[in-house]
């Protein structure tokens, strides 16, 4: 089972918080698709290779991020593809994750209503139930010929395939994620600006693999800053709540190239003007997302950038071949 569908229970308040909580599955697996207003898919297969747990225990980790930084509880079901993992989200309860293998997909289905069933709408019900085919048992028993003559070729095979547990489908990253987050949180809290610079360059190095893997480049990069407390960061008296500062700037040209990402991360940085700074962590936001096959590159005779986009490739093959954790990103722990 590698396939969460997660559905946030979002109250009416808190409505603004969906973008934000699709950069936290995003921060598991860069395969999100969105399923707005409030629920998204995520293929957690290279999540599983990374953290050496299997989605259905990744589930509850995502949900206590959700509810400590989001305040929001969520649903999830689990499943081998994304039709079962909706179908299991569907019976699911907050704080019980319900997964449905390959194995267990046709017995768990057969007693629901074909409605149950993703991509069936009322009409396509509608027709079926008059048959006498108001459960997808019994659409799963009924002869492929006689669906195909009710519903159409296509749409009768698919039907059939899916009443029996077979789940063909794939999780497709969508343009509703628009963003993508990298946060780097220190041990305690940390003054020294060489640690500060380690871990943009850590980030920045994560961001750009994590944009390169899903095809996309960024046109804008954020920079956020959170600090122990503000009061004793700048003026040495204790005291006060945890705050934090952001900034943000557009991209000459969208990438994905970890370099470019890093050195506006310092740039952005270095403007804060920050002294002697407790901090307690830094994070890196790339938005604007598009596909990196429509992002126009200006073309360079500088052979270190040459030399550093070959080393990315390189890199990137190593991390799709052995896992994330087999390129460590500018020294720095994820």
């Amino acid at each position: 089972m590698t396939i969460l569908c997660v559905r946030f229970q979002l109250p009416s308040a808190h409505e603004t918080a969906f973008p934000e909580l699709l950069g936290l599955l995003e921060e598991f697996t860069p395969v999100v698709e969105a399923l707005p207003p409030d629920g998204a898919l995520a293929d957690l297969r290279g999540a599983e290779r990374y953290f050496g747990r299997g989605a259905v225990e990744l589930a509850p980790v995502i949900r206590v991020r959700a509810l400590a930084l989001h305040g929001v509880d969520c649903v999830i079901g689990a499943g081998p593809g994304p039709m079962l993992a909706r179908v299991a989200q569907r019976a699911a309860r907050p704080g019980v994750t319900c997964a449905v293998s390959a194995d267990e997909a046709r017995d768990f289905l057969a007693g629901k209503p074909v409605a149950a069933l993703p991509g069936v709408g009322a009409a396509t019900a509608r027709t079926l139930c008059e048959y006498g085919l108001d459960t997808l048992g019994r659409v799963a028993a009924a002869p492929l010929s006689t669906l195909q003559r009710l519903v159409g070729a296509k749409a009768g095979r698919e039907l059939h395939e899916k009443a029996n547990g077979v789940d063909r489908g794939r999780v497709v990253p969508n343009a509703v994620s628009r963003s993508l987050a990298a946060e780097r949180r220190f041990p305690r809290d940390e003054l020294d600006p060489v640690r500060h610079r380690r871990a943009l360059l850590s980030a920045g190095e994560e961001l750009g693999a994590r944009l390169r893997a899903a095809e996309k480049v960024c046109r804008t990069l954020t920079l956020t800053v959170r600090y122990a407390d503000l009061p004793h960061s700048r003026t040495g008296s204790s005291g006060g709540t945890p705050v934090s500062t952001t900034r943000g700037r557009t991209l000459g040209e969208p990438t994905a190239h970890s370099a470019d990402l890093t050195r506006t991360a310092y740039s952005l940085y270095e403007a804060l003007g920050l002294q002697r700074a407790r901090v307690r962590a830094i994070a890196l936001r790339a938005e604007g997302l598009g596909p990196a096959d429509r992002a126009s590159h200006q073309l360079t005779f500088d052979p270190a950038d040459e030399k550093a986009r070959r080393i990315e490739e390189v890199a990137d093959r190593a991390r799709a071949k052995f896992g994330p954790r087999a390129v460590m990103p500018g020294g720095l722990a994820a």
